[in-house]
């Protein structure tokens, strides 16, 4: 397989666990360049614990992550970082006191790059969300949710990111803001190259974004498509997004 068919991230029969509590029981992922996949389930499915256990916390109990073709299964978060993967959490968890300047420029410290790289992707986060070209010097904590996801988006991009990992991005936002969020995601990836693994419970809006999909049920990846695939799937449409539910 040459390089440029190998999944930029690959996972392989991957388990977690907190105490004796297994919350992944083998899951297999891949996300090729260039691609936007989407992760979709209820409430304690595992998607979260996914997402952060391909970050290094928690550790992997059984199983294997690959990263552009290497092993970084037992790499430590900050080791991971450098590697340029990025991760906005669920919770935005910003620097409340810190400007978001200061925010910005934590994310730039993630990763080495020069001053050149640094004003280039702070120009790209400021085209991409010009509300925080206004808000440079105000404290993050004094934001609007969706400011504040702005934000969180914004710090993971200062990194120059091979691979973005967002968790619930539109949580709590309301929908106008919201769709700024995913279009800002859409950009990201048809202008950018970026590619974009989002985890997300407003599966309407995320299964419309992605080029593929994998759906997770207690621990397992239960199925696996398309987006447009999924979303015309009618077990999925009862689960996900009939009766305004989005779960």
């Amino acid at each position: 397989m040459s390089a440029a068919d190998t999944p930029l991230l690959a996972v392989h029969g991957l388990r977690a666990a907190y105490g004796k509590i297994e919350a992944l029981k083998g899951i297999d992922l891949e996300i090729r360049r260039g691609e936007i996949v989407t992760l979709i389930g209820a409430n304690g499915a595992g998607k979260s614990t996914l997402m952060m256990t391909i970050f290094g916390r928690p550790r992997a109990k059984a199983g294997r992550i690959e990263f552009d073709g290497h092993d970084i299964t037992g790499a430590a978060t900050h080791q991971i970082a450098r590697m340029r993967i990025a991760q906005s959490p669920e919770g935005r968890r910003i620097f409340p006191r810190m400007t978001v300047a200061e925010n910005l420029q934590m994310g730039a410290d993630a990763t080495e790059s020069n001053d050149v790289d640094r004003a280039a992707s702070l120009e790209r986060v400021l085209t991409l969300f010009p509300r925080l070209k206004e808000r440079m010097i105000q404290r993050g904590g004094t934001l609007s949710g969706g400011e504040q996801q702005m934000l969180a988006i914004g710090r993971a991009l200062m990194s120059r990111p091979r691979l973005l990992m967002l968790d619930e991005p539109s949580l709590g936002l309301a929908p106008l803001i919201a769709r700024q969020i995913f279009d800002a995601i859409r950009i990201l990836n048809r202008d950018d190259g970026l590619t974009v693994l989002v985890v997300e419970q407003n599966a309407n809006h995320a299964l419309r974004l992605a080029h593929r999909g994998y759906v997770m049920v207690n621990g397992l990846i239960t199925l696996s498509g398309t987006g447009a695939e999924l979303l015309a799937r009618p077990e999925i449409r009862a689960a996900y997004l009939e009766g305004g539910r989005t779960a």
